[in-house]
């Protein structure tokens, strides 16, 4: 088997071909076998458990995220002890690639992982600890939706181990909220980012902007609502169409362009002013208060991501895989029960790593190490010359002798920038 194959294993999508392994995807002395990148020390390691139920499929969504009232009979309730169980199986199988190495975070996503209960989330992260080797003060975020909001519900999920929350508001405008079809209104927004602002030290609002019939003004009212609970943190993302999303069959009318750059220059400057530093592309953090997990992703560090779904990006000596699980969620949790959760393991080919490093790191403000670079890749230096030659040309970056960083042009640009990267 050469570098950069894929390995799938029997039992894969409904419809799939089995094929026959080489090996088991948990087999570490497959990944361990010779090869061509030279990795000198493993980056640090995330994890991330994908809880893949939420209450209604935003028109926007192209997450692996399922309706519960669309998949289950009236009145069911989520199977969480089941689920659970698959995840520890699942958690379980993966261990031999992970074997004796820390994990810094913990990230909780769906879905709407606020659906599940605090006891869940409380036996959920007592699973994770009995199994892993757990930084002591380790950020665990779990992502939260007001829909789902009731009170003291928070301060539960903060009694479970539970140390950041991360709140879907997207807008404090109904009419707004409608046109995203949201579950909850500005009302339940209000009172959901107040029971987070007064339990958690730390917390993140999710929050969009350029939506359909939004004019600057409305932005800004959006923005300043969120900034007036003192949030530690807010992501604040432009409203894309996604291919295979009701909104991509169906647009809406969206601002023109223009108006979406005046949105984002006016949202830069309030949260400013408001002392938070945009440290990403799409994220505003206090001191102190940067997101360790996301961090984690954008230097290419590792993670290994279990529940329906879930990608994971985990690095050996000789090179870096990418494990994927099933991800409808009852197949996943009779797979991951029979410890045959895993789909397909592809290995990163070595023509992709810099345009899979620079689609990360260059979404930093303040960049990444060129040690950095061949310490997470195994690559030299010479493999992206030429490319940062190119993008110093173009005004999208600049370096000096340790390190690069994109310029203002290249963080409006940044997927220009970043494709000077794709391999040939």
């Amino acid at each position: 088997m050469t570098p950069g194959q894929p390995v799938s294993w029997p039992g894969g999508l409904p419809g799939e071909k089995p094929a026959q392994p080489a090996a088991p995807w948990n087999d570490v002395r497959h990944w361990m076998r010779p090869g061509t990148l030279q990795l000198q020390s493993l980056p640090p390691l995330s994890l991330y458990i994908h809880l893949p139920w939420c209450l209604k499929k935003c028109p926007y969504c192209d997450f692996n995220s399922h309706e519960w009232s669309a998949t289950s009979e009236p009145g069911q309730p989520l199977p969480e002890t089941r689920y659970l169980d698959a995840l520890r199986a699942d958690l379980e199988a993966s261990l031999p690639l992970i074997w004796g190495r820390t994990v810094h975070s913990v990230f909780i996503g769906g879905g709407t992982p606020s659906l599940f209960s605090p006891a869940a989330i409380d036996r959920l992260l007592g699973d994770v600890r009995a199994l892993l080797r757990l930084d002591a003060d380790a950020e665990v975020t779990l992502e939260a939706n007001p829909g789902t909001f009731e009170k003291d519900r928070f301060r539960a999920f903060r009694e479970a181990g539970v140390t950041r929350l991360s709140i879907g508001v997207q807008s404090f405008n109904d009419a707004h909220l409608k046109a995203l079809g949201r579950v909850h209104d500005r009302d339940q927004a209000m009172a959901a980012v107040e029971e987070a602002a007064q339990a958690f030290d730390t917390f993140n609002l999710d929050i969009m902007y350029a939506l359909p019939g939004q004019t600057l003004a409305d932005c800004e009212a959006d923005v300043r609502t969120a900034l007036s609970f003192a949030p530690p943190h807010i992501s604040i993302y432009h409203l894309t169409l996604e291919p295979n999303t009701y909104f991509a069959k169906y647009p809406p009318a969206l601002p023109p362009e223009d108006e979406a750059w005046d949105m984002l220059d006016r949202i830069t400057e309030l949260t400013g002013d408001a002392g938070l530093q945009r440290y990403e592309v799409s994220a505003y953090a206090r001191a102190g208060h940067r997101s360790w997990h996301n961090t984690n992703y954008w230097q290419f560090g590792d993670y290994l991501g279990i529940g329906a779904g879930a990608h994971s990006k985990l690095s050996f000596a000789h090179r870096v895989g990418r494990p994927v699980r099933v991800r409808e969620p009852r197949l996943y949790m009779e797979r991951a029960l029979a410890g045959d959760a895993v789909v397909s393991a592809d290995e990163v080919p070595r023509k992709a790593l810099p345009f899979e490093f620079m689609l990360n790191a260059l979404r930093l403000k303040e960049g990444f190490g060129l040690q950095q670079f061949m310490e997470r890749t195994g690559l030299p230096l010479s493999s992206i010359e030429a490319g940062l030659a190119l993008a110093v040309q173009k005004g999208l970056i600049e370096r000096d002798a340790a390190r690069v960083w994109p310029t203002e042009r290249g963080f409006d640009f940044l997927s220009d920038l970043q494709e000077i990267f794709l391999a040939d």
